[in-house]
Parts: C-alpha cells; sequence; structure tokens
C-alpha cells in the first residue's frame, strides 16, 4: 500500500503544479488585457529615435499607449500583485485546481462559494506569474502589442 501512494504523489504533485501554471498563466493574461483595456484608446506615445537625420527631420511615430511596448513592460513589472485578488477552486469530479478572482475590478458582489481565499495560494499564484512574466517576457508583448486572439490559449496552452 505504502509503495503504491508513493508512485502516485508524484503526480498529484506535478498536477498541483501544472494546475497553478497554467492558472497563474491565464490569471496573468486576464489581468493584462484588463489593464490594456482601461487606458484610453486616444492616448499616444512617441516611439523611434529622437536624433535629427542630416536632412533635419526625424524619425518619430505616434504610437496608441495601451500597446506599447513601455506600457507592456511597466504592466509586467506590477501586474502579478494582483495574484492576491485571486482564490483556489477545485472542480468536484476532476479535482483541477482552477484561479478565480476574489476581488472584481468593479466592486460588485462576487459568488465566491467553493472558493479558497488564502495566503498560501496568493503566493504561490504570485511565485508563478512572476515566472512566467520573466521568462515569457517577450512572447506576451508580442502577443499583446499586436491585439492577437487568443492570447491566453496561445500562450498558456501551447507555449508554457
Amino acid at each position: 500500500l505504502v509503495v503504491a501512494l508513493a508512485a502516485l504523489l508524484p503526480a498529484a504533485g506535478a498536477r498541483r503544479s501544472q494546475d497553478l501554471h497554467c492558472g497563474a498563466c491565464r490569471a496573468l493574461v486576464d489581468e493584462l488585457e484588463w489593464e490594456i483595456a482601461q487606458v484610453d484608446p486616444r492616448k499616444t506615445i512617441q516611439m523611434g529615435s529622437f536624433r535629427i537625420n542630416p536632412d533635419g527631420s526625424q524619425s518619430v511615430v505616434e504610437v496608441p499607449y495601451a500597446r506599447s511596448e513601455a506600457h507592456l513592460t511597466e504592466l509586467l513589472e506590477r501586474v502579478c500583485e494582483k495574484m492576491k485578488e485571486y482564490g483556489e477552486k477545485v472542480d468536484p469530479s476532476t479535482h483541477r485546481k482552477s484561479y478565480v478572482r476574489v476581488i472584481s475590478h468593479d466592486g460588485t458582489k462576487m459568488d465566491l462559494s467553493g472558493v479558497k481565499i488564502d495566503g498560501d495560494v496568493a503566493s504561490s499564484l504570485k511565485f508563478a506569474c512572476e515566472s512566467i512574466a520573466e521568462e515569457y517576457e517577450d512572447e506576451l508583448i508580442e502577443f499583446l502589442s499586436h491585439e492577437a486572439d487568443n492570447v491566453k490559449d496561445r500562450l498558456c496552452s501551447k507555449r508554457t
């Protein structure tokens, strides 16, 4: 019996780790997309070289700020702090874990039945989020700067 249980424990740990990693990735993308949507679409930022060319012109282009590399890099530096606003929910039939927001962005009441709100969960989720943000920073910026479709599926299911 002990041998059988010992054989099952690594699989359960791997599943928990996979669920956590996948949940952190999906939460990270959700938070980034929400933050991008909060920026005024008319706001722009100047990109390019500020040096003056020999002909007296400059190579400066105005791009929308919300999806600019500067804004996305800034978001990636602080977005994982939002993981403390998430809880863990276990599917009763599959026992798979998912991570859901426990504090809404707009203050509306949320159904938190079956959601575990715990400092360890938030800490693990934040650590996983930071790891993903650091390791996949270039991919995240690439996908989000071009308003790619299905970023969650393309990044979280296929890349990470």
